[in-house]
């Protein structure tokens, strides 16, 4: 693959990546409302059904209930969500620096392998010591395993750039 092919492919899933460290960072902004939204929503697509579905309702109920309680009590908060969804937008300018120059800049790649393996163990120990489902706890972990594609993508192009002419 020529210079041009790995340097597009590398823009292409930094691209991807930021965009979903975006998004990320923009939905945790009305966390009450879509959580609220998703509980209503996924209660009537899937009661009924049984089995994982049944959990994901009664945990989504109660994680409506949580917020609602507490923003109603506490809504300042909130605001520690709101610096969570502002790192995320902060994460995802720091790739903009290897989206221009991906070798000068391929440090940023580590960091956000090493980011995304950090998910894992964090999703597995916070999670068991603040009572989120083994299974919600999974969901968390394949963030940081499907970060990690792109990042890899992005980190095998790079080394072909370095040593290419």
């Amino acid at each position: 693959m020529p210079f041009t092919q790995h340097l597009q492919r590398i823009r292409l899933w930094l691209a991807l990546f930021m965009s979903g460290l975006v998004l990320s960072g923009a939905t945790a902004f009305p966390l009450q409302t879509e959580v609220h939204w998703l509980a209503r929503h996924m209660e009537r697509i899937l009661v009924g059904t049984g089995g994982t579905s049944f959990s994901l309702v009664m945990w989504l109920d109660r994680v409506d209930l949580a917020l609602t309680a507490t923003g109603r009590s506490f809504p300042f908060l909130s605001y520690g969500t709101d610096w969570l969804a502002f790192a995320h937008l902060v994460i995802a300018v720091v790739f903009i620096g290897p989206y221009i120059d991906p070798v000068k800049n391929k440090w940023v790649i580590t960091f956000g392998l090493i980011a995304c393996a950090a998910v894992i163990p964090l999703a597995l120990v916070a999670g068991a010591v603040r009572g989120i489902p083994w299974w919600w706890r999974m969901i968390d972990c394949s963030f940081g395993i499907v970060g990690s594609i792109p990042l890899l993508i992005c980190r095998k192009s790079i080394m072909y750039l370095e040593g290419s002419p």
